[in-house]
């Protein structure tokens, strides 16, 4: 009896210690973290999501009242989230986070901005009494799951990956500030010249150049509409080398005129000269 005694106590501590050693890291969370690869899940069901960083000294402020908010998700029959924006930049620009914390409240598909009050007994509120109703939603073209977020959403992962490939062009290969720049400018430049060219051939393949076709000659139905104005300038030309016949004609007529006086003169003249000699 005495070793058996000695043991219960060693179990009974070892039972004690694991049963308290959950409460000694701390509860579980009952907020689900939202990232770029489960986000979709926020279309179905009711939910509450909060946007935060972690240097954020509001969101620090937040962080107690929200967890107390999400004990109470089970029995509100809502999903409470949260996402890390310094980790998920997809997400900051697919939902336009421009302050922290944001919260959105999401009704099978539909988001709508909270910006009421941050407190647990605010937040359960606004979910048992549907205050929610009276905040008009996001419009379907800016809604996260539309294509204009999505584009955002892309241009924001690109330039967390374009910061990232500059820290390991500085940091790891030792290149210098001006070296980095230069890479990034004529990658640009090529990306360019490569887009342009595709825009280039999908215009010429959708919409094709019109080329032109060599003209036709002219058929027989079609003579008579030229030969009229041809007509014309035959008859114009004909009629100026009649009128330069004439004044040739005339011309020449009065240069015979003129021949035959003179002729007639020195006839007369001859006589008159042949008696003065007499």
């Amino acid at each position: 009896m005495a070793p058996s005694g000695r043991l219960v106590v060693p179990l009974t501590v070892l039972v004690l210690l694991l049963w308290g050693l959950p409460w000694i890291h701390g509860r579980r969370s009952d907020v689900r973290v939202i990232t770029d690869e489960n986000w979709r899940e926020l279309l179905e069901g009711e939910w509450m999501i909060e946007f935060y960083a972690p240097w954020c000294p509001a969101c620090q402020n937040l962080q107690p009242e929200w967890e107390s908010f999400a004990e109470w998700g089970e029995d509100l029959e809502v999903n409470v989230a949260k996402v890390d924006v310094t980790e998920q930049t997809g997400l900051s620009g697919r939902f336009i986070i421009t302050a922290l914390p944001t919260i959105y409240h999401c009704k099978d598909g539909e988001f709508r901005r909270y910006q009421g009050p941050r407190t647990k007994k605010d937040f359960i509120n606004f979910i048992s009494e549907k205050e929610w109703k009276n905040i008009e939603p996001v419009s379907s073209w800016f809604g996260p799951g539309s294509v204009l977020m999505s584009s955002m959403s892309a241009l924001f992962r690109l330039s967390m990956y374009i910061r990232t490939c500059h820290n390991y062009f500085i940091e790891d290969l030792g290149l210098p500030v001006w070296g980095s720049y230069t890479l990034f400018a004529l990658a640009t430049l090529l990306s360019g010249l490569l887009l342009g060219l595709c825009m280039i051939f999908v215009a010429d393949c959708l919409c094709p150049s019109k080329r032109r076709k060599p003209q036709p000659y002219p058929l027989k139905k079609s003579l008579p509409e030229f030969s009229q104005p041809l007509k014309k300038v035959e008859e114009e030309q004909e009629a100026d080398e009649e009128d330069v016949s004439e004044e040739e004609a005339e011309s020449k007529e009065g240069t015979n005129k003129d021949f035959s006086q003179n002729a007639i003169r020195q006839r007369s003249v001859g006589p008159s000269l042949s008696t003065d000699k007499s």
